[in-house]
């Protein structure tokens, strides 16, 4: 089963004559940390699911055959030398990476079921109920929309939209839009089951229950200092480092639900951080540095601040080149 993200890719319409596989998985590693590579062809069509160390699952899909895993690697490798691909590449939150490279193998439970005969919210209080895991994929008037909405366990933990930017998210707002759609315009729904292999599963929830270690805390506190002397020496700024810096948050804390001011598990002042909740350190970082990447670039002062980090860059660019993290 090929199945993409519904949203915009981060680098589209790519033409596979001028691309070497391997390099781009190992370049996209690298910028994005997660997500899939998904390649098409008037006859062959293929993706390939990574995270930051590894290719997690590939499938390789063509009217004589159907492959997953190395063996659909092969093919594809060998593919680009016989047809004209189209590339995309999407990016896929860490977190739910391993989601997404285990749906080739989802199981289909319910197919094309249609509004006249089902109802999408009880549909969803259905597979609540029978504590799915895996996913619903929803097609609106005749597939010019379609949506996806993800269950763990009968719990919905993201979707993806045709009509949003960005990758699987878990705004109840873009869920109640997907149901209006549907009620108005009539819909579309399948439903399949995904089984993990055991012990693939585990990733997230251990990363649930991790500490992020002291020396990791040091070092987003020195970027968070260098950074907070930047923002306060340019005179132009009319808010304070603070108000920014909590905006910022606020806006990341979808993605990284510890930054969220509202929750409180993360905050920064006198140069100190605190941080009580749960994460790794390779996620507590990639969530600060991208926020502080983001709002100096808004600030217009991101040149600035490069300079200011060249030391700091030095210094920690083990960790940073080992997780693919660039400023």
């Amino acid at each position: 089963m090929i199945m993409i993200p519904r949203e915009r890719p981060v680098l589209e319409n790519l033409n596979s004559h001028y691309v070497d596989l391997s390099r781009l998985a190992e370049h996209c590693q690298g910028e994005f940390g997660s997500g899939c590579i998904h390649l098409k062809s008037p006859k062959t069509e293929g993706v390939i699911f990574f995270d930051n160390d590894a290719i997690l699952n590939s499938v390789f899909q063509s009217k004589d055959e159907q492959l997953e895993g190395q063996n659909a690697l092969d093919r594809l490798i060998e593919a680009m030398n016989e047809h004209n691909f189209t590339i995309h590449v999407y990016e896929i939150e860490q977190r739910k990476i391993y989601f997404w490279a285990n749906i080739p193998a989802a199981r289909e439970i319910y197919k094309d079921l249609r509004t006249e005969f089902a109802d999408l919210e009880g549909l969803i209080r259905e597979m609540n109920s029978e504590r799915l895991t895996g996913f619903i994929d929803v097609s609106i008037s005749d597939g010019k929309e379609t949506g996806l909405i993800f269950f763990d366990s009968g719990q919905i933990v993201g979707g993806s939209y045709s009509w949003e930017k960005g990758e699987l998210n878990n705004s109840k707002d873009s869920q109640e839009l997907l149901i209006s759609k549907v009620k108005r315009s009539g819909g579309i729904f399948r439903v399949s089951k995904i089984s993990f292999p055991k012990g693939e599963d585990r990733r997230e929830s251990e990363e649930d229950t991790m500490k992020p270690s002291r020396s990791i805390i040091t070092m987003l506190e020195e970027l968070m200092g260098i950074f907070e002397r930047v923002v306060r020496s340019n005179k132009k700024m009319k808010q304070n480092f603070s108000t920014l810096l909590k905006k910022k948050f606020v806006e990341k804390a979808e993605k990284y639900p510890f930054l969220d001011p509202f929750a409180a598990e993360f905050s920064y002042s006198d140069r100190r951080i605190t941080f009580v909740g749960n994460t790794s350190d390779e996620r507590l970082a990639k969530g600060v540095m991208e926020s502080v990447k983001e709002l100096a670039s808004e600030l217009r002062i991101l040149s600035q601040l490069r300079g200011e980090l060249v030391f700091w860059l030095q210094k920690h660019q083990g960790e940073l080149g080992r997780w693919g993290i660039s400023f």
